[in-house]
């Protein structure tokens, strides 16, 4: 098999980051990871896993950790989703030594492996596996080949039954919770919750949570009790101090668990980003309460020299291109802050695509009112939405509409209409942030 057929073979598989609606909870189905797992000898159960769900900041979170445990020493094995440009990102090793994406040899010769337990499911009650599930399985059993000491997992979807959620994990932490999802987690941040907290599994687990709304922390609050999990708060347990924002980067200062953080610093730009290192130191305090020592040096340089592509990522000057993956309204809201936070300019030129089971008006009543000029675009991704349909959720004429079907004619058409003193955002979708990144080379 070749790695192209490798790609293939999975791409076979139903992904459900490619289509807008599907039956939820029917086709999410633990057992049936678990049942892969067991014809593979259970490599997730050798694996130390750190567990992260939320809605916003997961994967700047899960880096801000590996990062630290790099710095510690520590192998860490690094699984996110979705990937920018290249499927082999959700599958890293972080190390002294190394920081690369899986390779694609052992890509390919993984997939063989799988292959004929994937197929003889397809013959079973538990039906045919999906995309995530089976790049699930794949990234432990890599882990378990490398001899991670420590596994950080993202989730994809929710938490209760992402595909993820097999494996037990030493602690877990939940990044702030916000409306997504909405069709298949619950209309409600209480319901969506629910399903979030759904990684908190075993007693006497460690749980960090970023500060929540109201409705979502008495969720986690009430699921930790009753699991007899410790949780720990960033804003209660977990302080932060802020000192000093350049585009270069932020400085702080952490009122930990253990202990107190002057002097740090992270490359990733507005407060938000303060908030997942937060939550990712409070995790190497977590791992101390363990018996696992991660010094305030480890920490300081993990955060320091931690990166994650599409998140405020300045990609040219004069003027500006700013790149963020926002997707719903909170991290929306929490990006146009962002922009008039750091940045000086003059006008705003808005270049926007989004999928289509996002909440686009919401997103839309954040980023249209300060643009002097909207572009709207799409990705190549199935589930993005017309230029043409997004325009009707702009209820104002009192600025340019302008319609481009693909993000390259969309980044030309927004440097003819800007100049040097100006600002150029994409954003929306993640898919349309790993065009332009694929697009840029």
């Amino acid at each position: 098999m070749t790695y192209q057929k490798a790609q293939a073979y999975l791409n076979s598989f139903i992904n459900y980051e490619r289509l807008n609606f599907y039956p939820y909870p029917s086709r999410f189905k633990l057992s049936r990871v678990r049942r892969l797992l067991e014809f593979l000898g259970r490599p997730d159960q050798s694996l130390k896993v750190i567990h992260i769900a939320g809605s916003k900041g997961k994967g700047s979170t899960c880096a801000f950790l590996a990062n630290i445990l790099k710095a510690a020493g520590f192998k860490v094995g690094l699984y996110t989703s979705p990937h920018l440009v290249d499927i082999r990102e959700r599958i890293r090793i972080i190390q002294k030594t190394e920081k690369e994406k899986i390779s694609k040899k052992d890509f390919t010769r993984l997939v063989e492996k799988i292959k004929p337990y994937t197929e003889k499911l397809r013959k079973t009650k538990f039906g045919k596996l999906s995309f995530f599930e089976i790049l699930t399985v794949l990234a432990c059993l890599y882990f378990k080949e490398k001899n991670c000491d420590f596994v950080v997992l993202e989730t994809g979807i929710g938490g209760r039954l992402d595909a993820t959620n097999v494996v037990s994990s030493i602690l877990c932490a939940i990044t702030p919770i916000s409306y997504e999802h909405t069709q298949a987690l619950g209309k409600t941040l209480g319901k969506i919750a629910e399903q979030k907290a759904g990684i908190i599994k075993q007693k006497k687990q460690v749980v960090v949570t970023a500060p929540q709304r109201p409705a979502a922390l008495r969720v986690i609050s009430r699921r930790a009790k009753k699991i007899g999990a410790a949780l720990f708060e960033v804003g209660r347990d977990i302080r932060i101090q802020e000192q000093s924002l350049r585009l270069c980067g932020q400085s702080f200062s952490v009122q930990g668990i253990l202990g107190r953080y002057p002097g740090l610093k992270i490359k990733l730009l507005g407060r938000h980003q303060l908030v997942n290192a937060a939550v990712a130191l409070g995790c190497a305090e977590a791992l101390g309460l363990q018996g696992v020592k991660i010094s305030a040096s480890a920490i300081k340089q993990g955060l320091a020299n931690t990166q994650w592509p599409g998140r405020l990522q300045i990609i040219a000057q004069r003027p500006y291109i700013v790149l963020d993956g926002a997707q719903n309204r909170a991290s929306a809201g929490v990006l146009k802050q962002a922009l008039y936070k750091l940045f000086k300019f003059q006008r705003l030129i808005l270049v926007f695509g989004v999928s289509q089971d996002k909440d686009v008006g919401g997103m839309l009543k954040e980023f249209v009112p300060p643009a002097q000029s909207v572009i709207l675009t799409k990705s190549q991704n199935p589930r993005a939405l017309a230029p043409q349909i997004i325009k009707t959720y702009i209820k104002t004429n009192s600025r340019p509409i302008f319609l481009t079907e693909n993000i390259q004619q969309a980044l030309r058409l927004a440097r003819e209409k800007s100049a040097q003193q100006d600002l150029i955002l994409v954003t929306g979708s993640l898919f349309l942030i790993g065009e332009v990144l694929k697009f840029r080379g």
